[in-house]
C-alpha cells in the first residue's frame, strides 16, 4: 500500500509503516534538516521541501504515479499543547491553520484511509470542541466521507522505552464500510531506559567520535533489534560541558531535578555569578530512572534530561534508542542548534519525532482493517516478554 507522508519530520512514521510494508511514494515538511535526514534514510522517496500551504497539486502529481491507500502525519501541535495556556484562545494561530492543509491532500487523492498524530492536549482544547470540529472536518473530507475515530496511545504499550502519550486519528473512507481500529496494548510493563541505552559505548561530557565501534554485546531482545543492521554507532557525542554544570550532575540521584540541589547548585544570574537566579525550571536537568521507562522525549531532551548513571546529558542517540530509532538510522543536520542557526538539531528532531514502533503498531492494525475487513481477530501478542518484537520486514 502506498502512503504520503506529511510533516514528516525525520521519517518515524514513514519508518513504522515501512517495517508493516507499507510504501512511502511521498514526503514532505517544511525544516530542511529533516529533508536531509529523510532523504538519508529513504533513498527511494521524492521528498518536497517546502511551506504545504504554497505547495499545489501538480507539485505533487509529478511525484505520485499511484494511487495513494493512506495519508499519515502530524500537522505541528504546538498552539494544541497542553503547555500553551492560551490553547483556549489560538483558532486563529496559523500552527492550527496547518491541519486544513492537511485535510487539503486528502481531498486531492480520495486516499483509502489516514492517520493522524497530534498532542493529548488536542482533546481538551475549547472543552472538547476542536477534536469534535477536526472530526467533522474528516468525516466530509474526499468524495466519500471517512469514518473517524480517536484514542490516546501510550508509547511504552507497544515496546517503546517511553511513557510517551499522543493522540492517534485514524479515518477510513466511507465507501468501503469499515471502522478504524487501534492496536491493543502489548506489554503490561514497558522497556526501560537502562535496557533501552545499556550496550551503547560508555563516554562522558565532550567524548564520543562521529563512528564509534560497539564495546559491548547486545543485553537484551530491544538492544538486538536497535543493533539488527548496524555494524557501528552514530550520532552518540556527549554535550560540552562546564566543571560547574557536570559538580550540579553529581548532586542530582535518580528522580531529582535541578529545584532538588538549588541552594548549591542553582543557576546563576547572567552577569553575577554570585547570586543565584531568581527564574526556576523544574524540568531543567532532571535524572532519569534507568529500571523505568523514560517520561516523553521532547525536542529540548537535550537540556531537560541527565543519563541515570552518568553526569551528562543524553547523546542524540541515546535519545533515538528512546524513541525506537534503530542504529543503522541516521541523523542529519547540527547536532545541537544556536538561535540564529536555521533548520532543526539532531535533537529536535528525535524529540519531534513519532516513534516508529508506535507507528508500526498503528500501520499493522490498520493495514489488517484493509485487508481483511473488521474482525475481532486482532488480539494483542504476548503480553509478559518486553522485548518479543514482530519479525518486522526491514531492509532499511
Amino acid at each position: 500500500m502506498n502512503t504520503i507522508d506529511l510533516f514528516s519530520g525525520c521519517g518515524g512514521v514513514s519508518l513504522g509503516f515501512k517495517w508493516a510494508g507499507f510504501h512511502a511514494v511521498l514526503a514532505s515538511d517544511i525544516d530542511e534538516n529533516c529533508e536531509k535526514t529523510f532523504a538519508s534514510n529513504f533513498p527511494e522517496t521524492p521528498f518536497i521541501c517546502g511551506d504545504l500551504s504554497s505547495i499545489k497539486k501538480e507539485d505533487f502529481d509529478k511525484q505520485i504515479h499511484q494511487e495513494i491507500d493512506v495519508v499519515i502525519g502530524g500537522p505541528p501541535c504546538q498552539g494544541f499543547s497542553l503547555a500553551n495556556k492560551k490553547r483556549n484562545k489560538v483558532s486563529d494561530d496559523p500552527r492550527n491553520k496547518l491541519f486544513y492543509e492537511f485535510v487539503k491532500v486528502i481531498n486531492w487523492y480520495n486516499p483509502k484511509s489516514f492517520v493522524m498524530e497530534n498532542v493529548k492536549g488536542l482533546l481538551s482544547m475549547k472543552s472538547g470542541q476542536v477534536i469534535k470540529q477536526i472530526v467533522a472536518e474528516f468525516e466530509n473530507a474526499g468524495t466519500f466521507g471517512y469514518e473517524v475515530k480517536y484514542q490516546v496511545l501510550k508509547a511504552s504499550d507497544y515496546g517503546v522505552p517511553q511513557a510517551r502519550q499522543r493522540v492517534i486519528v485514524i479515518g477510513v473512507r466511507k465507501d468501503l464500510g469499515l471502522i478504524p481500529e487501534f492496536p491493543l496494548k502489548k506489554y503490561d510493563q514497558g522497556v526501560t531506559v537502562n535496557e533501552a541505552i545499556s550496550d551503547l559505548p560508555t563516554i562522558h561530557a565532550a567524548q564520543g567520535t562521529e563512528t564509534q565501534k560497539y564495546t559491548k554485546k547486545a543485553q537484551n531482545g530491544y538492544q538486538e533489534f536497535m543493533r539488527k543492521n548496524s555494524k557501528s554507532v552514530k550520532n552518540h557525542i556527549a554535550m560540552r560541558h562546564t566543571q560547574r554544570l557536570i559538580d550540579r550532575f553529581k548532586a542530582i540521584k535518580n528522580g531529582q531535578g535541578l529545584l532538588d540541589v538549588w541552594e548549591t547548585h542553582g543557576s546563576v544570574q547572567r552577569g553575577d555569578p554570585t547570586k543565584k537566579s531568581t527564574v526556576k525550571f523544574s524540568q531543567n536537568n532532571k535524572r532519569l530512572h534507568g529500571d523505568k521507562p523514560a517520561p516523553t522525549i521532547a525536542a529540548s531532551f537535550q537540556s531537560n534530561f541527565i543519563h541515570p548513571k552518568l553526569d551528562r546529558n543524553f547523546t542524540a542517540r541515546e535519545g533515538a534508542r528512546l524513541q525506537s530509532f534503530p542504529d543503522d538510522f541516521v541523523f542529519e543536520g547540527m547536532r545541537t542548534k544556536m538561535s540564529w542557526e536555521k533548520g532543526l538539531s539532531q535533537y529536535q528532531q528525535i524529540g519531534n519525532a513519532v516513534p516508529p514502533l508506535l507507528a508500526y503498531e498503528i500501520a499493522t492494525t490498520l493495514k489488517q482493517v484493509l485487508e481483511n475487513g473488521n474482525t475481532k481477530e486482532i488480539v494483542a501478542q504476548d503480553n509478559h516478554d518486553r522485548f518479543r518484537h514482530p519479525e518486522i520486514v526491514y531492509n532499511h
